[in-house]
């Protein structure tokens, strides 16, 4: 599916995968939600193949995504401006804060991971509803969105993160077998 430019789309986007990745865990056993990733390193590039030794990690990154985005807009929108990133990261230093999302949850269940995710999804499509089109997808509607359109931070916080942990959690499972 193409990157989403209206808001149709990226609620549609949102949803379509976030109901795959639901597909994809259900039928899994506890033995594969809960086994460790053994990605061969040499192989993949990006810092996340090394730094999510499991679902639960994957799951984790997706809520806390969520949070930063669901923070990001209410302050935002209360007049406590600030970037998306909190204070002391950046475009690049922000796998830093990746890390530190993911060992904040060291003693987080698969279970646990998975509730928190489904919630902060439903915060997410219900905060997306609330916006205009305009909104979403004008670059300078919402002047604290900066150089990106607000639509930008949803779809990014979503669906292009919907799309890696599938990624991830598929090369998984065929590695399993």
């Amino acid at each position: 599916m193409a990157r989403p430019t209206t808001k149709e789309e990226l609620i549609k986007a949102a949803d379509d995968g976030f109901d795959k990745l639901m597909a994809l865990l259900d039928p899994m056993t506890p033995e594969e939600r809960n086994g460790r990733f053994s990605f061969d390193l040499s192989k993949e590039k990006g810092a996340h193949w090394a730094r999510d030794r499991n679902i639960k990690d994957v799951l984790v990154h997706l809520y806390e995504w969520h949070l930063l985005l669901l923070n990001w807009v209410e302050d935002n929108q209360q007049g406590r401006t600030h970037d998306f990133l909190p204070d002391g990261y950046n475009w690049r230093n922000y796998g830093e804060m990746n890390v530190k999302l993911r060992d904040k949850h060291d003693d987080t269940t698969y279970d646990q991971a998975l509730n928190l995710f489904i919630e902060s999804h439903k915060k997410v499509m219900a905060l997306a509803q609330s916006f205009t089109n305009e909104q979403l997808f004008t670059k300078g509607a919402l002047p604290w969105a900066g150089n990106s359109s607000l639509g930008s931070a949803f779809i990014s916080s979503t669906s292009s993160h919907y799309d890696w942990a599938l990624k991830k959690i598929r090369k998984y499972l065929k590695g399993r077998k």
